[in-house]
This record gives C-alpha cells, structure tokens and sequence, in this order.
C-alpha cells in the first residue's frame, strides 16, 4: 500500500493571477503560493476550475505551474489539472507537470461531445502515460463537465497503478461512499462541494479540494481538525458559518472568482488581479456584498481560532 498521507487534508483550489493588462502575473502567483503556506494548509491545486482554465492557453498554464513550484520549494503538495478538451495538449502539459516534480496531475473528461465511457478512459490514460512516474487524480464534476464518473468506468481506471484518488464534486455525498468502498483503503476521494465538507469527511472523504478554501482557509482547517478528533457539532456550527459565507458571495452579480479576489484585497491586501472575460467582473452593486462577506469571514475566523 502506497503512503498517500500528503494528499490528507485542506487543498484550495489555486486562483487565477492577473496583472493589470489581465494577462498571468508571475509575480502574483508566487504571492498567492506564499500565502497559502503561510496559512498552514496541505497542498494547492492548480489551474482547476478556480484557476480559470478554460480560458487559459497551454502556455498560461504552463507559466503559472512554474511559478507555484517556484514558490512552494516543496512545502505544499501540489496536484496540477492538466486536462485540456484534446488529448495532446493535455499530454503536453502533463508532460511540463511531471518535468517540475509535481505530486499528481488530474483531469476532467473531455467537455461538449459525450464520449463513451472506453473513449473517456482512454483519455485519461493517455493522459497519465504522458507523466508514467507522476500520480493521476480523477476529476469527477458531472454538473459541469456533463458526464459522471460511474462505477465501471472507475474499475476500469483503477487497473491504472497511477491513479489514486478522486476529486468528486458531484453533489451527493453518497458518492463518496461508493467511490471510497470501490477504491478502498489504497484510494484518495477529495470531497469537492465546499458546502458539504465535513459530511464528505464523516462518509470517507480524506480530504478536501475548495474553490472558496482559500479566502478562508482557517474555517476548513479547522473543520478538519476537529472531524479528525470526532467533534463533529463543532465542525458543523463552522461549516453553517461558512456555507452562510458562500451563500452570501453568491449573492453578487459578478463571477464568484471575482468576489473571491476583492474579499483577498479587503482581508488579506493581497491583489492577484480580476477575472478574465467572458467571466463578469463585480458590479457597483456589488460593493456593499462582498464588504459583508469579508466582515462575515473575520468575525467567523476570529470564532473559530479562539
């Protein structure tokens, strides 16, 4: 059985980093990568959905990867999403991915045209075999990526010896269950639904991979301490704390990302830039929201640290 103790724990999702003229700041990816260690959490992952992917070009991605190892000099786990919707600009980045010492690389399934099952996991280990001496993360996000990770396509994956885990950000967390007594012990399931954290970890989940963690990531590490000690009341009064946090956010016009980089100027004056299109920047309305979000996250952290 591998030690797979280095993916246990709180992973935010990595955000996108932008200088003014909206292109990738290397400079404001290492800023962020240095916030998060100092935050205490267990690993990045990066160019997800959080880091804007879709809209990113290979070489983008590739700039931003740099930068993270860059700056972690290994003090974060790093999985870096690597899956593009063809395969061998997914295998190229694998390939730079493996080239930086990265721990896995992860993928969603191709996008738009539903491929079979077969098709898909071929995709996937195509994917893999591109980086043979790197670990593989299934990306599971049926609501987005309009195909679900099922069983038999798992079982077909597992005979990958690199794969070993699943990020699942379907919403049921049923599919933790299923997922983790399909894989067993020898299997990583990032629970993916912020809202839903602790119930992912109390049905198996070992850790955790949020887009919101990282503008507040002391409310989910500490919700992952205290479901490691089994007091789970307390974790779930933070996870209603939070999840009023994210429902609050969501109030907003702009992209959620957006709302995320504005509350990390208010809270933390870190400044990694704005969205970029066809993703909406934050409204004049707007301003009033994320102010409340941002004090709802200080009262809530001074909470939780006491």
């Amino acid at each position: 059985m591998r030690d797979l103790e280095k993916y246990r724990g709180v992973f935010p999702a990595f955000y996108a980093c932008y200088d003014e003229a909206g292109e990738i700041s290397p400079k404001r990816v290492r800023e962020l990568t240095r916030y998060f260690i100092r935050k205490g959490v267990k690993g990045v992952y990066v160019n997800g959905s959080s880091g804007e992917c879709i809209y990113q070009s290979v070489e983008d991605r590739k700039t931003v990867l740099e930068n993270v190892m860059e700056a972690a000099e290994g003090r974060l786990t790093v999985i870096a999403h690597v899956a593009c919707n063809n395969t061998r600009d997914s295998e190229a980045l694998a390939r730079h991915a493996e080239s930086l010492r990265v721990d896995a690389v992860a993928a969603i399934p191709p996008i738009y045209f539903h491929l079979p099952e077969y098709a898909i996991a071929r995709y996937w280990n195509d994917i893999s075999a591109a980086a043979p001496n790197t670990d593989f993360v299934i990306y599971n996000i049926p609501q987005l990526a309009g195909v679900a990770l099922t069983l038999p396509l798992f079982r077909e994956m597992r005979k990958n010896p690199r794969v070993i885990g699943v990020k699942n950000s379907s919403m049921p967390v049923q599919d933790i269950q299923m997922l983790k007594a399909e894989g067993g012990e020898d299997c990583v399931i990032f629970n993916g639904p912020d809202e839903q954290f602790i119930s992912g970890r109390a049905m198996g989940a070992q850790a955790g991979i949020g887009g919101t963690y990282g503008v507040m990531p002391e409310l989910f590490l500490k919700m992952d301490a205290l479901v490691n000690e089994g007091k789970l009341a307390e974790a779930r009064r933070l996870q209603y704390m939070a999840d009023s946090i994210i429902y609050k956010m969501c109030e907003c016009h702009g992209n959620l990302y957006a709302v995320i980089k504005e509350i990390l100027r208010i809270n933390e004056d870190l400044d990694i830039g704005g969205v970029r299109p066809p993703l909406p920047e934050l409204t004049e309305s707007d301003g009033p929201i994320v102010q409340e979000a941002a004090a709802m996250i200080r009262r809530a952290r001074e909470e939780a640290l006491a």
